[in-house]
């Protein structure tokens, strides 16, 4: 039986990349991706942009303030989806399990690949020169025994890294690491954790499941056995999406009830039609807000039934959640999203006549949609605010 080896392979700096590499010009040169306007947000930079500071996720306005002279360009991400194919096909040469993560990255299960690379870094080696040869961009790669171990690999040598975990040098690794590079582990939990005296992996080891409770709660099981080096999940090789959604960052704050009720409205359009179209429901509704400050909340619920992919249990829904989240405003960002996905199933007898009705009436909607376009036919408040936009 051979030992498991899992592979994971990320693209440094993708998207800006991918720019630097098709205009020779932009080559070493602060290139940031991204929405626009100074209400976008940065998708992704390069390392020469990181220098200044500048990150995804930071507003646009922010990383212009920091790089005044970088090179801002738009997301094509039809584009960039095509590149990414054509690295997913490299992938598909070097194992036939493969979890995507993204466009950029992808969990790869190399078990076995050692009677064709002796030592098995060489494989990691191999893979990174056939994507340099062949698609013209750098890629990290991290090898090791499970899937956390070798997602930490790959950052720990970025960018152009490879780095091999051995069987049995899980902990002498990840010992002196801090809290933060633990799965799962973000400013609260570090916080917290770091507040009770456990500043590093080794220290979560060290103290064990139980002192983790008091401070991590129902995480403390998983982040010892990460702490450990345990990690037994599998790859995913064909999976459906965890989570379908949408959000919207607006030119300006929305402030007034009426607008925040329209943009759900709209989210909840999207992001129904989005589940309707890939055959899915699910059970749990989560809204994300990002106020003018930028301080960004998030509130959710499940649903106790199978699922929903109905636009308005959906609306109905984030507005129950920002009632919750205590009708905060002015707004930035909206955002609406599904997850606990399952396949779509309806089951008949818990359906009145009229429900059955809108049901089918929605679903001739769909159909005419796909055909002609999502603008051949929409309700009309959705109508008017197209109209209003094109004036």
């Amino acid at each position: 039986m051979s030992v498991r080896w899992i592979m994971h392979v990320d693209m440094d700096a993708f998207y800006a990349s991918v720019e630097q590499r098709d205009n020779p010009a932009l080559r070493g040169l602060p290139v940031i991706i991204g929405g626009l306007m100074d209400r976008g947000v940065v998708a992704t930079a390069s390392y020469e942009a990181r220098a200044f500071g500048v990150h995804s996720a930071m507003s646009m306005k922010q990383a212009r303030r920091l790089c005044p002279n970088g090179v801002f360009l738009p997301v094509r991400m039809s584009y960039y989806r095509k590149v990414s194919h054509q690295i997913r096909l490299i992938m598909s040469h070097y194992s036939p399990f493969i979890e995507p993560l993204s466009l950029d990255e992808a969990f790869l299960d190399v078990s076995g690949m050692e009677r064709q690379y002796p030592k098995i870094k060489d494989i990691g080696i191999a893979i990174k020169n056939d994507i340099h040869k062949n698609i013209g961009l750098i890629a990290s790669a991290g090898i090791a025994p499970n899937k956390f171990l070798a997602k930490l690999a790959s950052d720990l040598r970025k960018p152009d890294g490879l780095m091999w975990i051995p069987y049995g040098k899980e902990q002498e690794i990840l010992a002196p690491l801090p809290v933060n590079r633990l799965w799962g582990v973000g400013r609260v939990t570090a916080a917290a954790l770091e507040s009770a005296g456990i500043c590093t992996i080794g220290d979560v080891a060290a103290v064990g499941v139980s002192v983790l409770t008091a401070v991590a709660g129902s995480q403390a099981k998983r982040l010892y056995e990460l702490s450990c080096g345990i990690d037994k999940r599998p790859l995913q090789v064909s999976r459906r999406p965890q989570s379908v959604g949408n959000e919207h960052t607006y030119e300006h704050d929305i402030f007034t009830f009426e607008e925040i009720d329209e943009q759900f409205r709209i989210l909840a359009n999207e992001v129904s039609w989005r589940l309707r179209r890939h055959h899915l429901m699910g059970r749990t509704i989560t809204i994300k807000i990002r106020l003018a400050s930028f301080h960004t909340i998030t509130r959710s619920l499940t649903l106790q039934n199978n699922g929903t992919c109905s636009e308005e249990q959906l609306y109905f829904s984030a507005k129950k959640l920002y009632n919750k989240a205590g009708r905060v405003k002015p707004i930035r960002l909206l955002g609406l999203t599904v997850s606990q996905l399952q396949p779509l199933r309806i089951q008949g007898d818990l359906f009145s006549e009229d429900e059955e009705i809108k049901g089918k009436v929605v679903e001739a909607i769909d159909n005419l949609q796909q055909r002609f376009g999502r603008n051949a036919i929409m309700e009309g408040f959705l109508w008017e605010l197209s109209h209003d936009k094109n004036k």
